[in-house]
């Protein structure tokens, strides 16, 4: 079953879609007191984050969604040009 949707539709989707992962990776970080995701990890992982591991798995995991949107969202725009 083929669905044909707008392509400025899809567009505003994945934007809506990608602040809403970014608010949430920045309100992570904002919890625990760190700047950046690697940090957080890495810091995690050390142990010098205790009872972060759930919050390092959420971000591992929105970090993976965000940079496979932002290659839909890439991908979108490029065949925009054609």
């Amino acid at each position: 079953m083929d669905i044909l949707i707008e392509r400025e539709i899809v567009k505003e989707l994945i934007f809506f879609k990608l602040r809403y992962i970014q608010e949430t990776i920045n309100n992570i970080l904002k919890k625990w007191g760190e700047e950046n995701t690697d940090d957080f990890i890495s810091k995690t992982r050390k142990g010098i984050l205790e009872n972060a591991e759930m919050d390092a798995i959420s971000i591992r995991q929105l970090v993976a969604d965000y940079n496979k949107l932002k290659k839909l969202l890439k991908s979108i725009n490029s065949n925009n040009n054609e």
